[in-house]
């Protein structure tokens, strides 16, 4: 709409525009879940709004109005979307602002790579509001400044369609909010549509009652009841055909978002088997180290260091890589997550590290929240990959010596050893055991063949293991021989040897495998058993967790009592006793395999680099972003073009000499069309060339006109003659015009709409 703006036409659209907004901004409440999405989307509507008022009024211009809406976005960017960084919850800080510049571009990858609810973590808050701020300023500035007002609903279905893409598999009340935007937006349109007919027939009063020489006031009668009214119904009909179509025939499926097409950016398949590297913290070197210093847990606490739930016959392994194992998709998750919902009790406990290093982050319970510290805490925070089916936690940036981090969560309600036998498998879904020794099945059935319940059964295999069992690492010259490993041969050795010894390693596989065989799912866990508050290698242990009906996933210890182990005498005199094969134990594989790369897109760039390299390197990333982000601007400019060259090329390479002379002239009546002349509906090739009034016109319309309606086919030189005229004529078109008059000429669609086009496909 030009021209003076009424005060009624503002508010009306300024009301039914913020209605529009805050429904498509409302879609983004699953992401974020915060009351800081609340205050983000009130201060952008009304920034938005007063911005788009004040351009208005000051008649600023499109990039005018963009710059004082950067400004905005820098003024009230901190508080609202960084409040984390904001000084007295007002005031910005210079870290705020770097946050802030960077979220522009980072924040939108940062959302579909972290697990949601995301709440005001970090700069996640940003793409929000450049949504918002965005989307008020354009769809104001659209309405009050342009003659096409109805495309000002373009910009909340932009943000609505935007927040679903970016949002969960599992929307929250998806119908409602679609429908109720979609009512808002036809009663936008249907109000355009009453005002400029009103503004047309008001005109066309006044023009008559001027002539007449009659003065009347104008009234604001709204004539146009009986088509709001209507619109009303039929939308009301089709939201209640929709709501019960839904309500019979429910989809399937879940929907397909942009996060559940992007690979996961810390995949666990790409690192060693953490349980494999059991024996290194019982070597002489790392048996006695501190590896980290524990506070705020009582002495006897499981910290969890990895739970590994797939199993094939090799080694137990963090995820599947031939099925989809719920415990192998980690995620970047907020600092907080809600538990509200899990019995347990709460604990606090702060690690500072010493001697350990890896990618396994040590936890305790079902993560509430972490805070990284120290100087890499930046850098440890933005590496955090959470696992909420089996708890497991990791940081791609690895632990090294001197970090530092406090750690709340929940330690889940647990049985006490006698509601063990009560116990009924649960449902959850592990993957499927790729091989298990047949041993192992007979040593099952020989320890719970007297029990009928699963929990009892459950229970005579742990008192079965802890009764025959022996620990032993096999490190010390004195201890007797264990083999390091847990394959199908090393459990299958375990379990048929005249004497059960072995470590946490294979007894917590052994009795995974067997609870798996009893119902119930099983997986094993690799972590320490706090004894002092300095967590040393002989700390480590592994243990089994079982999911049940009761309680969900209970933890369970496989290991036998420490305790003598007796000299071996076999009880078959026959038997021929062969000595164990001495095996040294394997060489600690490094934590990473050879073929894993950092999988995190935004590694940074080595240390080792010369500094001049890396500002090449980050200006060449900057300057391939801004070029592809051109590319996309200018795609659509570059389609209408190369259709125009297109349709020149048919007409220059027409079958017939005649064809051509006749396509010549199409394209000099398309010329004149796309730089803004309207010749006559219908008129003859004389009235068209009438509309540039040059004579070189007249003489190509006389030309065109002899070489049709001659009978005889014009001569190849003739038809070159034509078309040289026509380039003559395109050049004076293009004469006294600026560069930018000239290229609005060339991606002019005027020429591209009706016949044209479809004469163009046909051929």
């Amino acid at each position: 709409m030009t021209g003076t703006v009424s005060r009624s036409f503002l508010l009306v659209t300024t009301a039914l525009l913020w209605s529009a907004i805050a429904l498509a901004a409302a879609a983004m409440w699953p992401i974020y879940r915060s009351p800081e999405l609340i205050t983000l989307i009130a201060a952008g509507i009304a920034a938005g709004t007063l911005l788009a008022v004040v351009s208005l009024v000051r008649r600023w211009s499109f990039v005018i109005t963009a710059i004082a809406a950067v400004v905005v976005f820098l003024v009230i960017g901190v508080p609202v979307a960084v409040p984390s960084a904001a000084q007295y919850s007002v005031l910005p800080t210079p870290s705020g602002l770097v946050d802030l510049v960077f979220g522009v571009a980072l924040g939108w990858k940062q959302l579909l790579t972290i697990s949601l609810p995301v709440g005001s973590y970090q700069a996640l808050l940003v793409p929000a509001l450049v949504l918002v701020l965005g989307s008020t300023v354009v769809s104001l500035s659209i309405a009050f400044r342009t003659r096409a007002a109805e495309l000002s609903v373009i910009s909340p279905i932009v943000v609505f369609v935007t927040a679903v893409a970016f949002g969960p598999t599992y929307p929250a009340r998806p119908l409602i909010l679609a429908m109720s935007l979609l009512i808002v937006v036809a009663l936008t349109l249907v109000w355009f549509r009453w005002r400029r007919r009103r503004d047309t027939v008001n005109a066309l009063e006044a023009t008559r009652d001027t002539a007449r020489g009659v003065q009347r006031t104008r009234e604001f009668g709204f004539a146009g009841a009986r088509t709001v009214v209507s619109a009303v119904v039929v939308l009301a009909l089709a939201a209640s055909a929709a709501v019960g179509i839904t309500s019979l025939l429910p989809p399937s499926n879940d929907r397909s978002v942009l996060r559940t097409t992007i690979v996961e950016p810390f995949d666990p398949r790409d690192y060693v088997s953490p349980l494999s590297g059991f024996r290194s913290y019982w070597q002489p070197s790392s048996a006695n180290s501190a590896l980290f210093v524990v506070s705020g847990v009582p002495l006897g606490t499981r910290i969890r260091l990895a739970t590994l739930d797939s199993y094939d016959g090799i080694v137990y392994a963090v995820g599947s890589g031939r099925v989809t194992s719920a415990s192998g998709s980690f995620t970047r998750v907020p600092s907080r997550v809600d538990q509200s919902d899990v019995a347990g009790d709460q604990v606090t406990m702060s690690i500072t590290v010493a001697g350990y290093t890896g990618v396994w982050l040590p936890t305790v319970g079902l993560l509430e929240e972490i805070n990284f510290d120290g100087a890499r805490a930046s850098a440890l925070g933005d590496s955090f990959y959470y696992n909420t089916v089996s708890g497991t936690a990791a940081v791609t940036e690895r632990l090294t010596s001197g970090d530092s981090y406090s750690f709340r969560g929940v330690l889940t309600t647990q049985p006490s050893a006698e509601e063990v036998q009560s116990l009924t498998p649960g449902t959850a879904e592990v993957p499927p055991i790729g091989e298990s020794p047949a041993q192992l099945t007979e040593k099952l059935d020989q320890y719970a063949g007297g029990t009928t319940t699963p929990g009892e059964r459950l229970a005579a295999m742990l008192s079965g293991l802890a009764a025959d069992g022996y620990v032993s690492h096999g490190v010390g010259v004195d201890e007797p021989v264990s083999r390091s490993g847990h394959s199908a041969g090393r459990i299958a050795e375990l379990v048929t040897a005249p004497q059960m010894i072995g470590d946490g390693e294979q007894y917590a596989v052994a009795a995974s495998l067997m609870a798996n065989e009893l119902g119930f799912p099983a997986r094993a866990v690799l972590g320490f058993v706090t004894s002092d508050p300095q967590i040393r290698g002989d700390d480590v242990q592994a243990w089994i967790e079982v999911n049940t009906a009761e309680y969900g996933w209970v933890t369970l210890d496989p290991n036998p009592p420490l305790r003598e182990i007796p000299t071996e005498l076999p009880d078959d005199a026959a038997q021929v006793a062969r000595p164990q094969t001495i095996v040294e134990p394997p060489e600690v594989e490094s934590d990473v395999t050879n073929r894993q790369s950092n999988p995190d897109s935004e590694q940074a760039l080595q240390s080792g680099l010369d500094p001049v390299l890396q500002a090449v390197l980050a200006a060449l990333r900057i300057l391939g972003g801004v070029l592809l982000v051109l590319l996309v601007l200018a795609a659509p400019f570059a389609v209408i073009i190369a259709a125009k060259v297109r349709r020149r090329l048919l007409r220059r390479r027409a079958n017939t000499t005649l064809g051509q002379i006749s396509g010549g002239w199409q394209e000099f009546a398309d010329a004149l069309v796309d730089h803004g002349y309207s010749p006559p509906p219908s008129a003859t090739r004389t009235e068209i060339a009438g509309v540039l009034q040059v004579p070189e016109a007249y003489e190509l319309a006389v030309h065109a006109d002899r070489a049709i309606f001659s009978g005889a086919d014009p001569r190849s030189d003739e038809v070159d003659e034509f078309w040289t005229k026509v380039a003559h004529l395109e050049n004076q078109l293009h004469a006294g015009l600026s560069r930018r008059a000239r290229l609005r000429s060339k991606i002019s669609l005027r020429s591209l709409g009706g016949d044209s086009v479809t004469r163009l496909f046909r051929q």
